[in-house]
């Protein structure tokens, strides 16, 4: 059970919104809401927006007197409590004790629930006995373990034990048996504080609400006469009685009664032994005189017996029994002393509220009074009192809303809510309102009632009279709280209430008819009874239904409104409620019967739905009362009499045993003329015989007849079409009507004005239901031909289970009327049920066939149902190819990736659940985590810093080929592995004393630097390269140029090719587009060969006979060089005109390099011509080093014996070494012999080094006349990258037998006068000849790179003297003239054009001239044999 404070608020009501169309006609509306709220008991109803009646009650005038309500008297079980209470504390007090309620840890204990628990445990002996104390204790909520038994026991025997011996007779019979000499005195009892029941005080002297305590001190023990009562004595009740008073007797009602045997026998055994006692007059100081009756006790001979005189006043008990037999009074309310205006009310309701919850009033939470509400009326130690200002007469101070006529004056703006329906005064006189056919005003139903609340005055558990509707209208306050039960659950809630309160029921069994009970929602929602809550709000109606419980409360001062109405539908019921009537013997507010005569009297203004209602109840009314007419004639009664008893007041009237108001008969008998009976009730008149009783009668029984055929008539129509309606909905056979039938009568009502009623509303649901139900059946039908099964696992959501397809079938056979495509359905069902037994059978096989349920899914899937088994057996399909897909898997583990594991993880955690999918999970959850361990330490080993050492990276190896799974890391670790075995074998392959080439110990330090292990033999290899390293760099730094573009083996190599005049190459490279998908064109560099020649061999002798092959392939190549160079002087063509790095005709003071014999403008060169210098003059092509002396080269040839490594550089540094220690004795030798033939030139003098030096800047030499031996060793000392002594020497010598006089530019220029050419590469000259190695040898294009906004502008002249460089054109690069052209292609293909007279561009590949040869002259073929005779 709920406590109470820990309400639990119930479901809210159903609240309705009607538009403004709706709220027109409220008939209409509640008519329209009925089937919804009826099954709530109440609902809301806010008026549209700006629908405010004025308030029209006349506030000066109203004054009333409202009714005290004391909360905790108000609930069931606590009055109850309370009543048992009341019993025990006058027990006590007529025996001069005053009690006190005792406390059980902590808490008050609730002496009614030990009283009830010890009883039905069968009374205070067997507990005893059993030992159920620790049992009770429980049941009371106490906790175990603290001896709460104990003193439950004690409060027992002292305070309910005496009274129950007193209730069963005990306590008196056994003084018979009594020890006089007994002393017996219980020394622990001690006096216990008492729950004193508050009573009323005048309204003067104390406030109307208030909050107080229970616990009071001891009654004064005054002895006062027993015929007057005491003022200071407590009184314990007063109160005030329903209308009409009933005797309100409990279940603990006394024993003993006035006049009954047992208080009879206890007056005799009294009276005998008081006599004994007194005549013997002994112990007369311990005589008791009882304040009752004067009689005489001793203490002693009572039992219990009492030790000491009781100081207050003392009852025998013969006296004790008489009070305690006293029935109780009737419960009610008592009006309060102080009549009210409504500004006084207000202005004491919300002091109270204010004070009570200390805040203002509009700041108090609804959720918190309405706890503190069911708190209070659970509570019997607390004690609130509120007023109530109900039931007040609209008739006596004007309605709230306007009427006509009325004392308010309506402003013309509201002048519409005086006719409008919903004003109350207007709602139970409208027509559709059958109470509109009594004549007389009845307050409260078709007069409203006005109700002035407070916070917490309430309205108890109650049914509107009769059982009719009623309606309320907040017009202004604080909200008002309702609950409410639907009618259907009325007699439920009832017997709820008698079984938590019986003691209530058996006095008054119309309790819940006296409004003056209440029940916490709770306890009754927890027994099952539906109960709703809604807060009524200001401006809004609240709606109870027929026989609907309702109750509230109100949290404020507010001000509202009712009236009651009755509709058609309620016909019926009344005629139910008339009969509840009679066996509560409870008075009819009116006579139904009276109702339905004058309906029946003025038929032709009922509508015909109102008059089939009337016919119907008129036709029970008429049996009913011609079977009890012929039982009266039966009993005896001959005599009849027509009585008007509609001119009779109801009380004149009413049945002496039922209280039913009679109308169209009754009995009476002459012994008492103002007294009848109703037919039922016939023989409970009087105790004359039936003979002398009358019959009087309102209308025989051929007169109800002539008006029940004419009410029958007039509703003829609408009965016929109502049968016809009937016979459709009720149709169960298979001769069921179409839609088309049920659609017919809606129009025929249509078309006869048939008014709404509950009938047209339930035929046009049910063919609305129908239309809905045979469009869903076509839709479904239509579903099922375009449902197909979807592999991808797709989902039809609009698909029907086979539950609902079986409810939807099972919907559409029970309409009343046929729907064609049921049959359809009906057939899809059955496949679908055989679909599932199919489904079951699947599932129940331990291995299914893979094809079976494939099978199965696609055969429901074109049924378009889902079978409750396709998705387990989907699950176990999915399930099957997840163990075949882990299973493949688990066979490829070079395949089976991180990534494929944790698929398949997430895939089967996404399965239902199996045994094969749980170690199928665990299998892969289990190589997952040594996976990610052993990636993540493979990873780690790969990464560390410093390396780890072989050994423990092939532990780990080991350890990770047993893992079936491609790690990616792991694989990088074996890989490292493998590679360092591999790197070791190498480093150990090197033999003892083998000078390993720098190349592949370069080559071999780089691998194993790349590999992630700790190798001990790399940091030798490294020491050794680091040597090598250093050694070439000196070596660099010896014989390199700055910025120079060769390497150090390409100056100390002898030339492989030959070429002059770099600067003026027209090398091209065509870069073809992304979109041909060209390859890059391979180039072949020959120095390459020569380096990887010098790495391969072991010997000294073959490292240098490979660079005495290439030294002679050097002298050969040039010499041919010289050679065309020198025929560039006598030449008469325009294309060996061009000469020098301009790419211009010789002119003014030219310059010819020694070595390659080139010729050279002397302003072009100016910066490469040092004056004064006696060495011979080279070109930039071969000028290729410092040339150091042998001095400088000693030093490296000595550091290069003590290296570990074999170097090229170092092969070609010895054979240079050698060529030119050998070439140094050669020149020695010559130049003997020629000092020997000649003059001593031995030295050259100042003058004659600038005499020479100024004829080399004048003319071009002329070597005819010298030795070819000597002009070879001057090349071949040249060639040598060394300076030497004997060259200088060599070169004076040569240098003396040239002749001034000869020149050879002279003629040579008159033969390229006629030079006409386009100038194609222009280079100019650098500042020093270090810096001329950057220049451009060629010129390279790409084909989608063209030159773009070099040219010039139209109109401008090139300045005199120079010409524009040529450039070529789109068309020149889209051909090779070569005659087996191999069309290459590539990303860069190089090309390269013709210095002949043709100027064409050609692939290098296709002319044989590689990327190294592309720097030189180059002439094609034709040029070449077209060129030759001019040459010659």
């Amino acid at each position: 059970m709920p406590r109470c404070d820990e309400f639990i608020l119930p479901p809210e009501c159903p609240v309705f919104e009607p538009s403004w169309e709706e709220f027109a006609d409220p008939f209409a509306f509640i008519n329209k809401i009925r089937p919804i709220a009826e099954k709530t008991g109440i609902c809301k109803v806010r008026p549209p927006p700006g629908w405010q009646p004025p308030f029209a009650c006349d506030v000066d005038r109203l004054h009333f007197t409202p009714r005290i309500q004391r909360l905790n008297e108000l609930e069931a079980q606590t009055r109850v409590k309370l009543n048992f209470l009341d019993k025990i504390a006058k027990f006590w007090e007529l025996q001069g004790c005053a009690l006190r309620i005792p406390h059980v840890e902590r808490k008050i204990l609730d002496l009614y629930q030990l009283n009830k628990l010890v009883e039905s445990e069968g009374g205070f002996d067997i507990v005893c006995r059993e030992r159920h104390w620790t049992k009770i204790a429980l049941k009371m909520g106490f906790a175990p373990g603290k001896a709460v038994g104990s003193h439950l026991r004690g409060h027992y025997e002292r305070i309910l034990y005496p009274y129950s011996l007193f209730q069963a007779g005990t306590s008196l019979l056994s003084i018979q048996n009594a020890i006089l000499t007994s002393d017996i005195k219980d020394e622990e009892y001690k006096p216990h504080e008492l729950a004193q029941r508050q009573s009323v005080h005048p309204a003067d002297t104390c406030p109307p609400a208030r909050r107080a305590k229970r616990m009071r001190s001891d009654v004064g023990h005054v002895k006062t006469d027993p015929e007057q009562p005491n003022p200071n004595r407590p009184n314990l009740r007063r109160r005030t009685g329903s209308s009409v008073p009933k005797p309100e007797l409990g279940v603990t009602q006394p024993a003993l009664l006035p006049g009954s045997h047992q208080t009879n026998l206890i007056q005799n055994v009294l009276g005998q032994r008081s006599a004994a006692l007194l005549s013997s007059g002994s112990e007369e100081e311990r005589l008791l005189l009882c304040d009752g009756c004067d009689d005489s006790y001793h203490t002693f001979c009572l039992v219990p017996p009492l030790h000491d005189v009781p100081k207050g006043d003392w009852r025998c008990p013969k006296c004790v029994a008489q009070e305690c037999s006293k029935p109780q009074e009737a419960f009610g309310f008592q009006q309060a002393h102080r009549d009210y205006t409504l500004c006084a009310f207000g202005e004491m309701a919300d002091a109270f509220k204010s004070d009570y919850f200390n805040m203002p009033v509009h700041m108090v939470p609804t959720e918190l009074v309405e706890k503190e509400f069911w708190r209070l009326v659970g509570a019997i130690e607390e004690d609130v009192t509120v007023e109530y200002g109900a039931d007040i007469a609209s008739k006596e101070f004007g309605s709230g809303f306007p009427v006509r006529n009325g004392k308010f004056k309506v402003a013309p703006q509201d002048e519409t809510y005086l006719d409008c329906g919903w004003n109350l005064n207007n709602m139970a006189l409208m027509d559709p309102s059958v109470l509109t056919h009594i004549t007389s005003d009845i307050c409260g139903m078709t007069l409203p009632w006005l109700y002035v609340g407070m916070c917490f005055s309430c309205f108890c558990w109650h049914i509107e009279d009769h059982w009719s509707y009623s309606i309320n209208y907040l017009h202004w306050g604080e909200p008002k709280t309702w609950y409410g039960a639907p009618g259907f659950a009325a007699e439920q809630l009832e017997d709820v209430m008698r079984k938590l309160a019986p003691e209530l029921f058996v006095s008054q069994p119309d309790l819940l008819h006296q409004l003056v009970t209440i029940m916490n929602p709770n306890t009754l929602m927890a027994y099952g009874v539906p109960i709703y809550h809604t807060n009524q709000c200001a401006g809004e109606f609240v709606i109870t239904f027929p026989r609907a419980y309702h109750s509230g409360f109100n949290q404020g001062f507010n001000f509202a409104e009712a009236v009651n109405f009755c509709t058609v539908d309620w016909m019926p019921l009344g005629r139910q409620c008339v009969n509840h009537y009679r066996l509560l013997h409870r008075y009819c507010v009116f006579s139904h019967d009276e109702m339905v005569c004058k309906m029946a009297s003025k038929i032709d203004s009922l509508d015909v739905v109102l008059a089939s209602a009337v016919q119907k109840d008129m036709a029970i009314m008429i049996e009913e009362e011609e079977r009890l007419r012929d039982k009266v004639h039966k009993m005896g009664v001959e005599r009849c009499e027509s009585t008007q008893y509609d001119h009779l007041q109801d009380d004149e009237r009413q049945c002496t045993r039922c209280r039913t108001t009679c109308f169209l008969s009754a009995v009476t008998c002459p012994c008492n003329p103002g007294v009848l009976a109703c037919l039922h009730h016939a023989q409970d008149l009087c105790l004359c015989p039936p003979s002398s009783y009358t019959l009087n009668y309102r209308f025989t029984v051929d007169d109800l007849y002539p008006m029940l055929r004419a009410v029958r008539h007039h509703a003829k129509p609408y009965d016929d079409w109502a049968s016809r309606v009937n016979g459709l909905l009720e149709n169960k056979s298979d001769q069921k009507k179409s839609i088309v039938v049920f659609l017919s009568l809606i129009k025929e009502s249509e078309a006869k004005a048939f008014p709404d009623n509950d009938l047209l509303r339930r035929l046009r649901i049910v063919t609305h239901e129908a239309q809905r139900c045979q469009a869903l059946a076509q839709q479904l039908l239509r579903a099922k031909r375009h449902t197909r099964y979807r592999p991808g696992g797709g989902k039809c959501w609009n698909r029907l289970t086979v539950e609902e397809l079986k409810q939807f079938v099972r919907q559409l056979y029970s309409l009343p009327c046929s729907i064609s495509q049921a049959s359809l359905l009906k057939e899809l069902l059955d496949g679908a049920e055989d679909l599932q037994q199919q489904c079951e059978e699947l599932l129940a096989e331990e291995a299914p066939c893979v094809g079976r349920i494939q099978a199965l899914l696609d055969a429901s899937a074109e049924l378009g149902v889902a079978v409750p088994g396709l998705t387990a057996l989907q699950g176990q399909l999915e399930r099957v190819y997840w163990l075949e897909a882990v299973r493949a898997a688990t066979l490829r583990p070079a395949r089976l990736s991180l990534d494929s594991v944790r698929q398949l993880i997430d895939r089967g955690v996404g399965l239902t659940a199996h045994p094969t999918v749980e170690r199928g999970l665990a299998r892969l959850l289990g190589l997952l985590s040594v996976s990610e361990h052993w990636e993540d330490k493979a990873f780690a080993l790969i990464t560390a810093r410093p390396s780890h050492c072989l050994e423990t990276l092939a532990a780990a190896v080991r350890e990770v080929e047993r893992i079936p799974a491609y790690l990616p890391n792991c694989l990088l670790l074996q890989d490292a592995v493998s590679r360092a075995k591999q790197w070791m074998q190498e480093a150990e392959s090197i033999k003892v004393g083998f000078r390993l080439p720098l190349g592949t110990l370069s080559a071999l330090v780089c691998e194993g630097k790349s590999i992630p292990v700790h190798l001990e033999a790399l940091t030798q290899l490294e020491s050794l390269l680091s040597e090598g390293e250093a050694w070439r760099e000196s070596a660099a730094e010896v014989f390199l140029l700055p910025n120079s573009p060769f390497s150090l083996l390409e100056v100390l190599c002898p030339r492989c090719e030959v070429g002059s005049g770099a600067p003026k190459r027209k090398l091209k490279m065509a870069l073809e587009g992304s979109q041909h998908s060209m390859k890059k064109t391979p180039t072949h560099d020959p120095m390459i060969d020569v380096e990887s020649a010098l790495s391969e061999c072991r010997e000294f002798a073959s490292s240098m006979a490979i660079l005495e092959k290439v030294r002679l392939k050097e002298m050969e190549t040039h010499s041919a060089f010289r050679l065309s160079n020198d025929s560039k002087l006598h030449s008469k063509t325009d294309a060996d005109s061009q000469v020098c790095v301009c790419h211009s005709a010789p002119t003014g003071s030219m310059l010819q390099c020694r070595l390659c014999r080139d010729i050279y403008h002397s302003s072009c060169m100016e910066q490469l011509a040092t004056k004064g210098s006696s060495s011979p003059w080279l070109c930039l092509l071969c000028c290729r080093s410092q040339r150091p002396p042998l001095a400088k080269v000693f030093p490296l040839l000595a550091s290069l014996r003590c290296l570990r490594v074999r170097l090229p550089e170092g092969d070609a540094l010895r054979f240079l070494a050698r060529q030119a220690m050998n070439w140094q004795s050669k020149a020695k030798r010559v130049l003997v012999s020629s000092e020997n033939r000649d003059e001593p030139a031995s030295c050259s003098t100042d003058a004659d080094e600038e005499v020479l030096h100024s004829f080399l800047e004048q003319q071009c030499l002329s070597r005819h006349g010298v030795s070819p031996d000597l002009e070879e060793m001057m090349m071949e000392g040249l060639l040598l990258q060394v300076s030497l002594p004997e060259l200088q020497q060599l070169h004076y010598r040569l240098c003396f037998f040239f002749s001034p006089q000869e020149s050879v530019c002279g003629p040579v220029e008159e033969n390229l006068k006629e030079v006409g050419r386009i100038i194609k590469r222009h280079i100019e000259p650098h500042s020093s000849q270090a810096e001329c190695w950057d220049k451009p040898k060629k010129a390279k294009w790409s084909r989608e790179e063209e030159p773009e906004g070099e040219e010039e502008p139209e109109g401008e002249e090139e300045p005199e003297g120079e010409e524009e460089p040529a450039f070529d054109t789109e068309e020149d690069f889209s051909l090779c003239p070569a005659e087996k052209c191999v069309q290459p292609e590539g990303d860069e293909v190089h090309w390269i054009q013709c210095d002949g007279s043709c100027s064409q561009w050609f692939h290098q590949i296709c002319v044989g001239v590689s990327s190294q040869l592309a720097g030189e002259d180059f002439v094609c073929v034709s040029c070449d044999v077209r060129d030759k005779p001019v040459a010659e």
